[in-house]
């Protein structure tokens, strides 16, 4: 049996990179740090790794609410403290009395200097606070590099990460039908709009699945997924419950406040 055929096609990628890292410890007995990982890549991670004995995971990103973690695979011998994930927490500060800075031109600010997604981790906000997350091996760079977000002047102030802000994402349950697991029907069953707007929002590259850009209406979800729409926000499939008797799915989902 092969082990691709509990995931999606588009994930055999990851999954043999997982693999490798994997054999690399059962080899070298030292242990694998990766950069920062979606939700997604982090439940791949841990169903690949499971609870073998050899190879043991765990999962941080900074702080005990983040969304994006690095994960650290490692021999048994080793009892992994914070420090051995090596993230650096920054602080931006700025004019917040003639300033408005939102995420996306935090994170676009971040992106224009080069360098992946994977060396990010949380990007946080309370009030007029704003703080994100890096690997310790860009930490001289983005303090060099990163002088303006927007059209503001900014400075970067190193924290411990005991003072992360601390965000909690928080879910409203709805239970919908849809005719079908197509990502456009459930799109329009979820955010009770048309199924001619959901497929125009996936085919305008305005959505994402887990984290991956899908321009295909008819691509099929599954429960756990993570349907995110530009101007609608986040939405996930907590349950598919079965069928009704018009042989239509039941489901169970949540979309975030």
């Amino acid at each position: 049996m092969s082990i691709y055929q509990h995931f999606r096609p588009e994930e055999k990628g990851f999954i043999d990179q997982v693999l490798n890292w994997k054999t690399s410890v059962e080899t070298t007995y030292a242990p694998k740090l990766t950069d920062f990982l979606d939700p997604r890549e982090q439940e791949i991670i841990k169903q690949l790794i499971g609870i073998n004995n050899d190879v043991k995971i765990q999962l941080f990103g900074g702080f005990e609410m983040a969304e994006r973690k690095r994960a650290l695979l490692y021999p048994e011998y080793l009892q992994p403290e914070d420090e051995d994930f090596q993230i650096t927490l920054y602080e931006v500060e700025y004019n917040k009395k003639f300033v408005n800075l939102e995420h996306p031109q935090v994170l676009g600010s971040l992106m224009s200097l080069g360098l992946k997604r994977i060396k990010y981790g949380d990007i946080l906000f309370e009030n007029e606070r704003i703080q994100f997350l890096v690997t310790r091996d860009i930490e001289h760079y983005i303090s060099t590099q990163l002088n303006t977000i927007g059209k503001s002047s900014v400075t970067l102030v190193k924290l411990p990460l005991d003072s992360a802000l601390q965000s909690k994402e928080i879910w409203s349950e709805l239970s919908v039908t849809s005719t079908s697991l197509r990502l456009d029907t459930v799109a329009s069953a979820i955010h009770n709009i048309s199924r001619q707007k959901s497929q125009t929002l996936i085919q305008q590259g305005l959505t994402k699945v887990n984290w991956t850009l899908i321009e295909n209406p008819a691509f099929e979800v599954r429960e756990s997924d993570i349907i995110s729409i530009r101007g609608y926000g986040r939405a996930k499939i907590i349950a598919l419950e079965g069928k009704t008797k018009r042989d239509k799915w039941k489901i169970t989902a949540g979309k975030q406040k």
